[in-house]
């Protein structure tokens, strides 16, 4: 397994500065997911660990040992792409053991470590099968078990659950939390899903215009965000932003299950919505002032869409920020 270290790393196309002196320590073992919306940089900064991009700037070192000059192949990393890029000819079975043989590994050799990471992924029954008669989740743990077979130092994965569905995608995940824990292994995970994240890494590292906004581990971004981006970013819904009266320049920052409804509030406003998802409600309303509130009620909540309410927020669920969007409390 490995340690991943990032010095300083960034990266530029032409004038147009994708990622800016980020500084970065993977532990080995540890499972670290890069979020972030589109264009943010993450996926660039995991093809720079993988060596398929340039670095111009910076320093990436695997193990304490600098790969400025290592090409990818010679990183003993294995990557996992959005698109399988499964070959379509050869069965689930050849597809995994491909990169051996192109290794020159033995063929008895090949077939018994397709048949143990087969086992751990549990598609022994899927081995003989051409791609075109596999599913989406089935495809993925080819992909999975073609990297796997490699045994590498770490796995880095871009994003290799944005093409299935939604049941699917939540299996893959306790499937992949599954494979870290069994194997040992180090991996980096790409998402702009912030759910994906919170649910499988040990630590989140959140990107914006090439930057690191927080690195922390999901509870520490969701109850200490360090800047307005993180709070809007992490947690569904977002978190709710409010002008603080009589505090030029700074902003409340209030998560829905800390706004209640009823007598007694400091806010006032009237229902536009209402997001109903069994045990738990989302109220809409829109303020006095025009600014939006979400609220998170009981599932089965009498309210209804043009009703004025009352709405308290918690003491203990304010965060507060100042001009720059950087948390001061």
């Amino acid at each position: 397994m490995a340690s991943i270290e990032l010095r300083s790393v960034g990266k530029r196309f032409g004038s147009h500065e994708v990622v800016r002196r980020v500084d970065l320590l993977v532990e080995d073992r540890e499972f670290v997911a890069f979020v972030g919306p589109s264009g943010s940089g993450k996926s660039t900064l995991l093809r720079m660990i993988a060596g398929l991009e340039t670095v111009s700037e910076g320093e990436i070192l695997i193990d304490g040992q600098s790969v400025a000059r290592v090409p990818p192949a010679k990183r003993g990393l294995a990557m996992v792409f959005q698109s399988y890029a499964i070959y379509p000819h050869m069965t689930a079975a050849e597809n995994m053991s491909f990169s051996l043989r192109l290794a020159g590994v033995p063929k008895a050799e090949r077939d018994a470590k397709v048949r143990e990471v087969a086992r751990a992924l549990e598609m022994e029954a899927l081995l003989e099968r051409k791609p075109r008669a596999l599913s989406g989740g089935q495809l993925q743990r080819v992909a999975l078990g073609r990297a796997m077979v490699r045994q590498p130092k770490a796995f880095l994965l871009d994003e290799p659950l944005s093409n299935l569905d939604a049941a699917l995608q939540a299996q893959m995940r306790l499937e992949l939390v599954r494979l870290h824990r069994e194997l040992k292994t180090t991996m980096i995970y790409v998402t702009h899903d912030q759910t994906e994240a919170m649910t499988m890494a040990d630590r989140i590292v959140v990107l914006n215009e090439g930057r690191v906004e927080q690195a922390g581990t999901p509870l520490e971004l969701y109850n200490r965000p360090a800047s307005l981006f993180v709070a809007g970013f992490i947690g569904a819904p977002k978190m709710n932003f409010l002008p603080a009266q009589g505090a030029e320049g700074r902003t409340l920052g209030v998560r829905p299950e800390h706004v209640r409804i009823g007598e007694g509030g400091e806010l006032a406003g009237e229902i536009v919505a209402l997001e109903r998802l069994g045990a738990r409600t989302y109220v809409h309303a829109r303020l006095t002032d025009g600014t939006r509130l979400v609220a998170e009620a009981a599932g089965d909540t009498g309210v209804r869409e043009g009703d004025r309410l009352a709405f308290r927020i918690l003491p203990e669920g304010r965060h507060w920020f100042d001009g720059s969007g950087r948390r001061v409390t």
